[in-house]
């Protein structure tokens, strides 16, 4: 009716109808009224307070989200509207982009999570043209967007100017921190495979709002529903003397009980938690005055000290920064124990520097400086070089924050004033401007998956905020409430487990969930904190660090974190208890080339300069091997001598058969969940089995235990999760899965297409990938898990992308098929094997091979034509454990040098399969004659025995042994078998204990081992 009107508001309703904005206001308010008049929705509603930019970045997203489904997508389209399907033609007939390097092809983002949408593009240098574009994340924060020209639609949300060659894309998290600006790129662009087939997934699927798998960090173990507040480390497990006021503190990145600390009079060190040992010490000293500025010489020529501000470890932990109280900041390189080296001093700002980050444009490690001189300054970590200053601060700058998404690099700053700005790699200036809650001194810190961000900070006033940021808008999101009002000095927090925020507050640590602004609980560590202690969770957030008011620092653990630390302070009293008594009665371990005089049993260990090395026998030979390097990662285990235990009877040890009503067929893969709270296992009739534990008063971790039967689990449709298979040779299928990291999904195959579960409905959501060539194993990228690297039976390895279904790199080195894949963070490397008794090691960057060994065969011993070689990697990510039939082998990424061998008596038979435990710290390796063997991880020394009697029936009515080994993902001494009887057994040590024993240091002697005849010898 209206349309034929020549004026509406000839409309008697509308004749009063005033501006459009007027009358939208109108309009909302009484629509609120009418929903809240209505009693069902009286007192239940909260409406959202929606800001003026929010409608723009709603049709941005749709409007980008409609470019991310071209085929061809151009860099710079012109979308108009959002009622026309929008495509990208490709311009002049050129050949569309390679949607291998495609931006718009990234990661899935993780559940639950809608991500900002944003113009993104690869990271643009400083001599780039025009300014490098902004994620929807700092496009948020423009506190005045119309003095920035306004490109619609490509840019993303309204106020953002990208540059010309900037393509819109889907933001979505993935990019490592260990390697900022990695791009999944071919190593050979002829071998990429791009499946023209639709991603064949279930309409249940299709119907999930934004992906199919989340996306998982490093740092970031499993999902948010595993932990409680019982897993926060609030039990006091040690205080460390430090001697003065501690300022800063960090936990090493990858050996999580090393802590750095700095304090008031500028020194720096580093300690062992576990031992309460001093590893390395630092006084502040300037290195090279001459060559300091002359602000600073005549500073320290009136008084020569310094305090530490912060003191913080690069993402590898091969580097830690210090940045002073005066002008300096320190690089050192560490080495371990105690090697620390001086790497570069740098005169970096007039006055205090306030804080110091490492970050990696361009996949550069660069050091980022603050302070009071106002500004921000970015340095090459190598040589020292500055790269860029930043200026914009009107007040002494506090902190700073730097963090990616995707290819986007950019750098948060905060400065007394309360004022926060962020900087990309440009030189062009502040991107924003804005205003910290009470404009207070703040820092900010991001969750550990990087999604979430977060600041804590303190005002003149006293009074403390920590507050949850909106990156889309700019605002705060939540403030979270039990900060006291009037704050003695800066509040400092921290973050932990994508889960817990902690702050020092009114002579307390104050924790909350994420999630919830109500304080969750307060704890006072047994008394002695400051009003504002230092806190700093460690990586995996089962430790906690806390300054003391008497110049000390608490180590609070939880129960994982009490297990390692213990398990550290144990062996460093033995290597005490050893070390006494071969100071007394001369040496009883032969290292390092030296010759033992002692009688009876000695480990060998050559020198390591020495082009050969012992292997170590069973059988009592010592055979050498030409490229052995003698060297061992941990110097406590290797000081311990074993006393071989054997375990022949079911009373000697705590194991449980798990109960199963389904058919039993051979198990021939098995793993614990990452919560350790279930074992997954995979049979020959390609059938998955799922057992749970629950969580009761007998069992209130809720975790696998043999003392508790489980339950075969099913979902209530009873279904069996149950791979696709081949209808002909089925016998040469080698079965493989592969576990998500939060524990939802599954990949697996047994000799058809690779199936994608839900471990929550046991349902099929998708599967790809059909045969020839079948998948032999599976494995998750660390930091993506949509990327999939998987084996074939043709012996290459290719690199999938799930999402977009298609192959990202196939990789060829191998001559038989690929039987095992791991993948190093540290090092940044995917090491395969191969049923040819090959390891290869491929780069992650571009996916070349970096190297590639054969296994050494022991003489007397012969390889089988297909047999299974695995690999594991150390708890260091840097040394790997090799499984083959014939040996286990202890080698070091990424060089592939061998340093440790151990060959099984020919009578055990066979290895079938072998496992580091979860701290690394011991090895389960199975036989063929149904026993188990469980070694020390650092000198392959047998410990103990478990024969098949202890826990097989005397006579069985066929030969049954172990096929699979998977070892707890947090509990130490807990492994299970896989049977070929299609039986899962789980094993403990007896209460309290540890597989095989340490002999007691009684009058002065030395300890022996006694040797049977046929008995399993220590090396010679």
């Amino acid at each position: 009716m209206l349309l034929t009107l020549t004026n509406f508001r000839e409309n008697e309703q509308l004749s009063k109808y005033g501006d459009t904005k007027s009358a939208r206001a109108i309009m909302l308010v009484e629509l609120k009224k009418l929903i809240e008049a209505n009693p069902l929705f009286r007192d239940k509603l909260q409406f959202p307070t929606l800001k003026n930019s929010r409608l723009r970045t709603l049709i941005n997203q749709s409007l980008n989200w409609q470019h991310q489904l071209c085929k061809n997508p151009r860099s710079n389209p012109d979308i108009k509207t959002l009622f026309v399907d929008h495509t990208c033609g490709q311009p002049n007939g050129a050949r569309a982009p390679s949607p291998v390097t495609n931006p718009l092809m990234g990661s899935i983002p993780k559940v639950g999570g809608f991500p900002p949408i944003g113009a993104h593009g690869p990271f643009q240098p400083a001599a780039a043209p025009g300014p490098a574009p902004l994620t929807a994340s700092l496009a948020g924060w423009m506190a005045n967007p119309s003095s920035v020209a306004h490109q619609a639609v490509s840019a993303g949300p309204i106020g953002l100017s990208p540059s010309s060659n900037a393509a819109p894309m889907v933001k979505r998290p993935r990019t490592p921190p260990t390697n900022l600006a990695m791009d999944y790129q071919t190593a050979d662009s002829e071998n990429v495979l791009k499946r023209p087939r639709p991603f064949g997934i279930s309409e249940e699927v299709n119907n999930l709002p934004v992906n199919i798998l989340p996306v998982t960090y490093p740092g970031q173990s499993h999902a948010h529903t595993l932990y409680s507040s019982e897993d926060l480390p609030k039990n006091v497990f040690s205080d460390l003397n430090q001697g003065s006021t501690v300022k800063s503190m960090d936990f090493h990145p990858v050996q999580q009980t090393l802590l750095l600390v700095g304090t008031n009079i500028g020194d720096i060190t580093i300690w062992e938690v576990g031992s309460r040992e001093r590893l390395a010490s630092r006084n502040f000293k300037v290195w090279d005055l001459g060559s300091c500025s002359m602000t600073l010489q005549a500073s320290l020529a009136s008084e020569y000290t310094a305090a530490v501000n912060r003191v913080v470890w690069s993402p590898d932990g091969a580097l830690l920064g210090v940045a002073y109280s005066k002008h300096i900041v320190h690089i050192y390189s560490y080495h371990g124990s105690d090697d620390l080296r001086n790497h570069l001093e740098i005169d970096a700002h007039v006055g205090n520097v306030s804080d110091l980050a490492f970050s990696q444009p361009n996949k550069q490690l660069c050091v980022i400086t603050c302070g009071e001189d106002k500004l921000i300054k970015v340095w090459d970590a190598v040589s020292g070089n500055k790269q860029y200053t930043f200026e914009g601060h009107e007040a002494p700058v506090y902190s700073v924050c730097p963090h990616h998404k995707e290819n986007i690099q950019f750098i948060f700053s905060t400065a007394i004033d309360g004022k926060i700005k962020a900087w990309l790699y440009d030189n062009i200036g502040s991107r924003v401007d804005y205003d910290a809650p009470g404009h207070s001194c703040t820092k900010m810190a991001y969750s550990a998956d990087g999604t979430r961000l977060f600041s804590c900070g303190t005002n003149k006033e006293g009074e403390s905020h920590i507050v949850e940021w909106n990156e889309s808008e700019g605002s705060v999101k939540r403030t979270y409430h039990g900060l006291g009002k009037r704050s003695i000095g800066v509040v400092q927090f921290d973050t932990t487990r994508n889960r817990f925020l902690a702050a020092g507050d009114e002579f307390q640590i104050k924790f909350w969930d994420m999630d919830n602004v109500n304080l969750l609980t307060a704890i006072n560590a047994d008394g002695g904190l400051p009003a504002s202690p230092c806190l700093r969770f460690s990586k995996e957030g089962i430790l906690l660090a806390a300054s003391t008011n008497d110049n000390g620092i608490k180590i609070l653990a939880n129960a994982d974190g009490t297990r390692l630390l213990r398990s550290i302070e144990t062996r460093a009293l033995d290597a005490k208890k050893v070390a006494s008594l071969a100071a007394a009665k001369g040496p009883i371990i032969s290292t390092f080339g030296g010759s033992s005089s002692t009688t009876g049993t000695g480990i060998v260990v050559a020198d390591r300069s020495a082009p050969m090395t012992a292997i170590v026998g069973l059988n009592g030979d010592s055979s050498t091997l030409a490229d052995v390097k003698p060297r061992v990662a941990d110097e406590l285990e290797k000081s311990k001598i074993w006393k071989l235990t054997e375990m022949n009877e079911p009373s000697q040890l705590r194991s449980l058969r798990l109960p199963d009503s389904l058919m039993p067929i051979r198990v021939v893969r098995m793993i614990y969940t990452n919560s350790g709270g279930a074992i997954l296992a995979l049979t020959d009739n390609a059938v998955h089995k799922l057992w749970k534990w629950q969580k009761n008063e007998r069992n209130p971790t809720g975790k696998a235990t043999s003392a508790l039967p489980p339950q075969l689990w099913q979902p209530s449709s009873g279904i069996l999760m149950t791979n696709d298979i081949r209808e002909s040779n089925q016998e040469d299928a080698v079965p493989c899965f592969a576990l998500s990291k939060n524990d939802s999904y599954v990949m697996s195959a047994s000799g058809g297409k690779i199936s994608l579960f839900n471990m929550m409905t046991f349902k099929t959501m998708t599967t790809f990938m059909a045969p020839p060539p079948a998948a032999t194993f599976l494995a998750f990228h660390p930091q993506d898990n949509n990327i999939i690297a998987i084996g074939m039976d043709d012996s290459s390895i290719q690199i999938y992308n799930v999402r977009v279904d298609q192959v990202k790199s196939k990789l060829r080195g191998h001559q038989k098929r690929v039987t095992g894949l791991a993948f190093s963070n540290v090092l940044n490397v995917l090491v395969s094997s191969g049923a040819d008794a090959q390891l290869c090691v491929w780069s992650m960057d571009g996916w070349e091979k970096q190297a590639s060994k054969f296994l050494q065969i022991p003489n007397g011993h012969v390889a089988k034509p297909l047999g299974q070689t695995r690999v594991h990697f150390h708890q260091d990510q840097i040394h790997l454990l090799v499984v083959h039939g014939t040996q286990i082998a202890i080698y070091e990424a990424p060089k592939l040098e061998c340093l440790k061998q151990w060959i099984p008596l020919e009578s055990s038979g066979s290895i079938t399969d072998a496992v580091y435990s979860c701290d690394s710290q011991s090895i389960y390796a199975s036989f063929e004659d149904g026993s188990v063997c469980i070694l020390t991880s650092t000198t392959l020394q047998l410990r103990c025995r478990i024969n098949h009697g202890a826990y097989l029936p005397t006579n069985p009515s066929a030969k049954v042994y172990p096929v699979v080994v998977a070892a707890h993902p947090s509990e130490p001494n807990q492994f299970a078998l896989g049977l070929s009887d299609g039986g899962v057994h789980v094993f403990e040590p007896p209460e309290e204990g540890k597989w095989g024993s340490a002999p007691a240091l009684e009058n002065g002697a030395g300890p022996t081992i006694s040797s049977a005849t046929g008995s399993d010898q220590q090396p010679r």
